[in-house]
């Protein structure tokens, strides 16, 4: 063809080179050194640090929970050794309860810490799990259907960018937010009872409580702290907290029924 360019001496690597410095990363960012250079280090030096850990201590009567009518899914109903039930208030059998986000709210501000991995999130059983989650600023969420069934994604913040994507079979998909936010609600629209809640903040100090109420943020610098625990009815509860180096600091935080 008359039209067709010959790509001849410094004409093909400059071509490589424009195109490679066009090719960016997918939609929503993720984690990872951007520039090619070297990583970078976790500013916390571990022989100074300290911890804070601790519970949330629920009381007064556990609210019943509604039962998820599975019937017509029988794929995730076989999945459930016991009757599954509405995640939003989870009273463990010590009186402590569960899915409650625990983060640094104040405190560090003037560190930089290296994006982490990916996390999982997975639906399966028609439920998603975890039903809270936290994660970094640019870190990867890796949508998982465990299930083989249509699922979709539908996240509704109001600071980061809403998606909602579907997964029609087996498959993952990857997500990232690029901004703090608490929380991010999650639904599927195909299951109106499969909810979930991303917590995104600016560094990797955060837990959830898991199923005896506890909690854990590691390897924090010696200093003052706000400590911000969210539940999804509760709200949000915050103390002062002070770490000392090789000291770990006990926090309880108590959310009642009434």
């Amino acid at each position: 063809m008359s039209d067709r360019f010959e790509l001849r001496g410094l004409v093909w690597p400059t071509l490589m080179l424009l195109v490679m410095a066009g090719c960016g990363g997918g939609d929503g960012g993720g984690g990872g050194d951007a520039g090619g250079g070297a990583a970078m280090e976790d500013p916390v030096d571990a022989a100074t640090a300290g911890n804070i850990a601790g519970s949330i201590v629920f009381e007064g009567d556990a609210p019943s929970m509604a039962v998820i009518d599975m019937s017509q899914e029988s794929v995730c109903a076989d999945k459930h050794s016991s009757t599954p039930m509405i995640q939003e208030v989870v009273v463990n059998s010590n009186g402590t309860l569960a899915n409650v986000f625990v983060y640094v709210k104040e405190g560090l501000e003037s560190l930089q810490f290296p994006t982490p991995g990916p996390v999982l999130l997975d639906q399966n059983g028609c439920v998603y799990l975890p039903h809270v989650l936290g994660v970094m600023v640019g870190q990867d969420i890796t949508i998982r259907n465990s299930d083989g069934l249509l699922h979709n994604i539908n996240a509704s913040p109001t600071v980061n960018r809403g998606f909602n994507s579907s997964q029609p079979v087996s498959m993952e998909s990857t997500r990232s937010f690029g901004s703090a936010e608490i929380m991010v609600p999650l639904r599927c629209d195909v299951h109106g009872w499969m909810t979930a809640y991303v917590g995104v903040v600016d560094h990797p100090k955060h837990s959830v409580s898991n199923g005896s109420g506890a909690f854990s943020l590691s390897t924090l610098p010696p200093g003052e702290y706000v400590i911000e625990a969210w539940h999804e009815r509760y709200g949000t509860q915050t103390q002062n907290v002070t770490v000392t180096t090789g000291e770990t600091t006990e926090v309880t935080f108590t959310f009642s029924a009434s």
